[in-house]
């Protein structure tokens, strides 16, 4: 299992951190120990001042393709999500600047909670799928795959070019505008329409060993 996530797939989004709204999909990974157990507090890891959250619909892979055309890419879906995309933004920041991978801002552990997963076919809909995040039991991020620059058919079919999908594969799809900070106790909530489908019960100071 891989989790393909896309950025910059919003462009309010990508105009807020000043970057180029790209004219294709921009794609990096995470591994599978970057998931965080349903539930489960999130800690802050020590290397990051900034650690900053990005809600996003996540699709899962149900069967194996490569190579897979726009018009029959919704066939390799199955189930829709929100996931957070954790991003370690002092850092990211200076991967950039030396033009070097954001593997270190992106992927580290538990930095991809993600959601209770619904069947794909309960949103005929695919171009009008509305979520948010909620902190503190306030909305902080809103968006809706009407907003999406590559829809969820010409995401999948970019990114089986270069990697083979397989079964239980996660695509984060890219985070509307709003993205901010993280603090010691904060409570998350991710919702897919008026659903909570995820929930970080706190956010906390990682551990140091003595």
């Amino acid at each position: 299992m891989k989790i393909i996530c896309i950025g910059r797939n919003y462009v309010e989004h990508a105009l807020e951190l000043k970057n180029e709204v790209p004219t294709e999909p921009v794609f990096f990974l995470k591994p599978d120990t970057a998931l965080l157990p349903k539930d489960q507090s999130f800690y802050l890891p020590e290397f990051s001042k900034d650690i900053h959250h990005e809600i996003e619909l996540v699709l899962r892979v149900c069967k194996p393709g490569k190579h897979i055309a726009v018009e029959f890419a919704e066939r390799y879906i199955d189930q829709i999500t929100v996931g957070i995309d954790f991003t370690a933004r002092d850092i990211q920041q200076k991967q950039k600047e030396k033009g070097l991978p954001w593997e270190p801002a992106k992927a580290f552990d538990h930095s991809a909670p993600i959601g209770e997963m619904l069947p794909l076919s309960d949103f005929p809909d695919k171009k009008n799928i509305p979520f948010h995040l909620n902190i503190n039991g306030k909305t902080i991020q809103s968006g809706n795959s009407s907003l999406m620059i590559h829809s969820f058919s010409e995401i999948i079919s970019y990114v089986s070019r270069f990697i083979t999908l397989r079964k239980g594969d996660f695509i984060y799809t890219g985070t509307p505008k709003g993205v901010g900070p993280v603090k010691p106790g904060d409570k998350l909530e991710g919702f897919l329409g008026e659903k909570m489908l995820l929930r970080v019960d706190e956010v906390m100071v990682f551990p140091i060993s003595r």
